[in-house]
């Protein structure tokens, strides 16, 4: 019997390399794959444009696309992005900002868009940890850098109560901070001006390590930011790919698993990180052997804290179980 033939795209992480060098491969599946020098690139074109068969996207987005007229991807419970976000927020030490609680009443700068993936959790967190809500703050959303034109390819209408306020051509997020125009930024990638050192671009948290693992400790929340979808005609037609994709995802993560397992044994040398025996062991103790798993019981306080953010900063309509966002195959 031949096998399925279908286009996947996600970014090449260590978790997906085994599965994008065809080291694994899906039972009755034949994938053609591709990626892109951002994720962005490829989730533009997926909801845009229903360019791939199977494709990451960010959470965000896929609860958007689920408020379409024929929802036109479901999820597999797989969660190739994840990251601590209170590294990704930013400042302007000129505005006086010191603490969390400063950021209330201030502009504040998001990365293309009111409710992108960075953004929701670093409200979210800000909101319960710090009491600093969400419609405190004036949004001004766009690009990095400037650009002609940055049309979005993920409109919604936005809550009526939150001020914001799109970039015009020409402006961008980095400059303005810098310049003092915006206080602060939410953002998915480090700011070029943080990058060349700019004493004008700053962490709103400079030990964020630390306090990202207290706040790991206390909560058992490791930020889920992007799944993988299906086009949903076809996974109506083949319901059965769902779990063999997935059982891919596994087998190419745990190749990965194994690989930082190796390099213990040779104290690290396969990777170019000092003690990456002793942060191995660090994470180990805190996080378990392995803390990006798939599946959705072991992710449950994760995705059920997201949705609540999702929905506090007025990105949902309604109010989603979780059994509702993922192919009932891969639920158990």
């Amino acid at each position: 019997m031949a096998h399925l033939s279908l286009t996947l795209a996600c970014w090449t992480y260590d978790r997906t390399r085994a599965l994008m060098d065809g080291s694994v491969k899906p039972e009755g599946i034949s994938l053609r794959l591709e990626s892109a020098q951002q994720v962005g690139m490829i989730m533009e074109r997926m909801v845009r444009d229903r360019a791939y068969d199977v494709a990451e996207l960010g959470f965000t987005y896929y609860l958007r696309t689920l408020e379409l007229s024929g929802a036109p991807f479901i999820a597999i419970p797989v969660f190739p992005n994840r990251i601590f976000r209170h590294a990704a927020i930013f400042v302007n030490p000129s505005s006086g900002i010191r603490h969390p609680k400063d950021l209330a009443g201030r502009k504040v700068g998001e990365l293309h868009r009111y409710g992108h993936d960075a953004g929701i959790w670093s409200k979210g967190i800000l909101q319960d940890d710090y009491a600093v809500p969400p419609r405190s703050m004036s949004h001004f959303v766009g690009p990095m850098e400037p650009t002609a034109d940055h049309a979005d390819w993920a409109p919604f209408r936005p809550p009526p109560d939150v001020r914001i306020q799109p970039l015009r051509p020409g402006q961008g997020l980095d400059a303005m901070l810098a310049a003092g125009e915006i206080d602060a930024l939410f953002t998915a990638w480090l700011p070029p001006s943080f990058i060349k050192g700019s004493p004008n671009v700053v962490r709103l948290f400079p030990d964020y390590e630390d306090v990202e693992r207290d706040w790991y400790r206390r909560t058992r929340v490791f930020p889920i930011m992007h799944t993988i979808v299906i086009r949903r005609d076809l996974y109506e037609a083949n319901r059965w790919i769902a779990r063999a994709l997935m059982q891919a995802f596994e087998a190419a993560k745990a190749h990965a698993l194994a690989q930082y397992r190796f390099a213990e044994t040779f104290f690290g040398a396969p990777f170019m990180v000092p003690w990456l025996p002793s942060l191995i062991e660090k994470n180990r103790d805190l996080m378990g052997r392995d803390p990006w798993a798939y599946g959705v019981e072991p992710n449950r306080t994760a995705l059920e804290t997201y949705l609540r953010y999702h929905a506090s900063q007025g990105l949902s309509t309604r109010t989603w179980t979780l059994e509702e966002l993922f192919a009932p195959e891969c639920l158990s």
